[in-house]
């Protein structure tokens, strides 16, 4: 029996197991920022839509730094994030277990994109949900009222239940909006219950929620690449060339005794489409539909261009509704649905508190080797192609 001759670190991070395939299709928030009562109440998640990747160009500002004032290229991600509706309010008590659920309040009107949601099979339904609900409100609201006081006695923590209107981006044909429980932070948990029951039926922008130059988390399904072995899913070494059987594999996956194999032993399966959050992604820039933030024209390139580069962006589309742009990249493909949520904790490195000021946002076709940042450049300089 062989042994290795030096010790050395082992491959792959043991807090990711059990690495299977994510039961949800969109990211969920495990935990949210520390309250403070001190301030007023405000949202801390939003949903959106990855639409792609492009580069910008920048000038550092950070005194003793080799980079700083001076140019550098960075990589960005766009995500098209309409405004979410607020549909209901949550309340929770804490338990020695954890949080448990008090009540749920509803909205009168739903609109059909979140009670798809509720169905299996919307088309073949009676399409009766909530139907039974809106009649507290056809009676009166003195049954809501006595329930959003309840909340606002015995409640602990409060989030509101919202939904995204994926039929203003959905180029993909999807019809069934994606639902999300967003806790409110700040005041009171009477200032609470009542800004939430304020917001029903409503728009919620994400300049609502996120500003420019913020650090904020993002939670995300990545994509998946199926049954993989156990050099791509480990990052394990090859065995060398002359090995009988194949190379891409573990030589010893355990003792004799005890006779079964480790979970801590690296094997094949599936890789990808995991639940994964990552942390701290500055904000460079929030679009909002139509209005001049929306372009990707800056002080120092005057050229009148919208974010959507030349042809669309690849598997996306054109991005019509607000936009954030995030610095690097987020997991999972295009069209995925994305959590963001607000920095749980707060960051004061140098990084975290620099403003940003775009000198240049990359239009071009990202299908090849995009040479023209506008349709009227290439027509400019190629001319009139034969039709």
């Amino acid at each position: 029996m062989s042994h290795r001759k030096f010790e050395h670190p082992r491959c792959g991070s043991l807090g990711f197991l059990p690495k299977k395939r994510c039961r949800r299709g969109k990211g969920k928030p495990k935990s949210f920022p520390r309250d403070d009562p001190a301030k007023s109440p405000h949202l801390t998640a939003f949903m959106g839509y990855k639409a792609g990747m492009t580069h910008i160009v920048r000038e550092v500002e950070k005194p003793g730094s080799k980079l700083h004032r001076k140019e550098t290229a960075e990589a960005v991600t766009i995500i098209e994030t309409p405004p979410m509706i607020v549909v209901g309010v949550v309340g929770y008590v804490h338990t020695p277990r954890g949080l448990r659920t008090l009540n749920t309040v509803w909205a009168e009107h739903l609109s059909d994109e979140v009670k798809r949601r509720f169905y299996r099979n919307y088309f073949k339904s009676k399409k009766k949900a909530f139907s039974r609900y809106a009649k507290k409100y056809a009676d009166g609201k003195n049954v809501v009222q006595a329930e959003l006081e309840e909340l606002k006695k015995q409640s602990s923590v409060i989030r509101v239940i919202a939904h995204t209107q994926i039929k203003k981006v959905s180029n993909w044909g999807q019809k069934k909006a994606h639902l999300l429980e967003v806790q409110v932070n700040g005041g009171t948990v009477e200032e609470k219950v009542d800004y939430a029951y304020g917001l029903f039926e409503k728009e919620v922008p994400v300049e609502g929620v996120f500003s420019e130059n913020e650090m904020i988390d993002t939670i995300a399904i990545t994509r998946g690449r199926g049954t993989e072995g156990v050099v791509t899913r480990w990052g394990v070494t090859r065995l060398p060339r002359k090995t009988h059987r194949g190379l891409r594999k573990v030589a010893c996956i355990g003792a004799w005794h005890p006779a079964r194999v480790s979970w801590t032993v690296a094997r094949g399966g599936q890789h990808g489409f995991h639940h994964r959050t990552e942390m701290n992604k500055k904000v460079y820039k929030i679009g909002k539909k139509g209005a001049d933030s929306h372009k990707a024209t800056t002080e120092f390139d005057v050229t009148d261009k919208d974010i959507t580069p030349m042809g669309g962006f690849p598997h996306y589309g054109v991005v019509d509704e607000d936009y954030l742009m995030l610095k690097g990249a987020v997991p999972g493909s295009k069209k995925r649905c994305i959590t963001l949520r607000k920095g749980i904790f707060p960051q004061t490195s140098r990084n975290a508190l620099e403003e940003i000021k775009l000198k240049f946002i990359d239009t071009a076709s990202k299908f090849g080797h995009g040479r023209f940042q506008t349709a009227g450049e290439k027509a400019k300089i190629m001319g009139r192609l034969k039709a």
